[in-house]
């Protein structure tokens, strides 16, 4: 069995409506429907998907918080509404816009009493928070309220909280927003060494895309509830009409390229930009240029996966 396994999970929510005078008519809204899909243990997956399209409502149910209407969600074998405390020992969740650290306490305290909350021995809560507290740089931030700390530095302080027990699965929803590029990057790259040194489960929801494509080798797009692209992130950028581009810089200045599988979309002086589709080879178009043309250097560009997922919702 898979780490995470979602089978036909359906989620709705029963609202009241006002129907004519002091009279509410109750209305059934779909929130998650027929979305099934697995992930293997140390995977780095991108949950994504337009407000309202179901994702948080998804963490809720794999966390135990809300239980599904139908469908079944195994996570570490153990079915989370029903098993929601021996869960907890094994998840980590961290959100972006809220925090699990005490307000008023300093960075430390909070960390005992977690320690206490999970039950970890000492002498290994010890051995475990210094190194986090090295990764993350929170040394000189240890006594420091919480409420004192800046958003980057909450962050981080929230990311090792999450992580203290050791949990197999970290949950992240939003982990970077309002970051700064330099906060941004550093978080980045402690997720990336978490993963790859002691093989941590990733399932990350966010609305910045950068994220994604830094973190991600595997992505789930959810719209409406539903599924409707999981596959490796390079498959979803080759997805439809998404293009790449062959930037050209020329030793003299040129008319426009012809190449057959290629467009000339910008000519710039000595620079050409071409381009193709996503799921084409590069390979015939640079050898048809460099065989035709006096090429000083040559790039290729992915297409922006802005815009892949735009389209994406928009064919949905």
């Amino acid at each position: 069995m898979s780490l995470i396994e979602v089978r036909d999970l359906e989620r709705t929510f029963v609202l009241r409506r006002r129907s004519g005078g002091l009279r509410r008519a109750p209305s059934t809204v779909p929130a998650v429907h027929d979305l099934s899909f697995s992930i293997e243990a140390g995977e780095m997956v991108g949950y994504i998907g337009p407000n309202g399209a179901g994702k948080s409502t998804t963490i809720k149910m794999l966390t135990g918080i809300l239980v599904p209407t139908s469908g079944e969600i195994r996570v570490a074998g153990l079915e989370p509404s029903a098993r929601r405390t021996d869960l907890a020992r094994r998840i980590g969740v961290v959100f972006g816009q809220r925090t699990t650290l005490w307000w008023d306490l300093p960075l430390r305290d909070s960390f005992e009493l977690l320690q206490k909350i999970y039950r970890v021995e000492p002498a290994k809560h010890r051995r475990t928070l210094e190194e986090y507290v090295e990764l993350l740089d929170l040394g000189d931030l240890l006594d420091t309220p919480v409420r004192q700390l800046s958003l980057g530095q909450r962050m981080r302080g929230d990311i090792t909280a999450a992580l203290l027990h050791e949990p197999e699965i970290l949950y992240l929803d939003e982990p970077t927003i309002a970051l700064d590029v330099i906060s941004k990057g550093r978080l980045r790259e402690f997720l990336r060494t978490l993963n790859a040194e002691r093989g941590t489960t990733l399932l990350l929801t966010t609305h910045d895309l950068q994220d994604i494509e830094a973190l991600c080798d595997r992505v789930i797009v959810i719209d409406r509830g539903t599924a409707v692209f999981d596959g490796p992130l390079d498959d979803l950028q080759r997805r439809g009409e998404s293009q790449r581009t062959l930037v050209v810089d020329l030793v003299d200045e040129a008319p426009p390229i012809s190449v057959k599988g290629a467009t000339t979309r910008k000519v710039d002086g000595p620079r050409q930009w071409l381009s193709f589709p996503a799921g084409a080879s590069a390979a015939p178009i640079v050898a048809a240029v460099a065989a035709a043309y006096d090429v000083a250097d040559l790039s290729i560009h992915e297409p922006d996966i802005e815009d892949v997922i735009r389209d994406l919702y928009a064919g949905v």
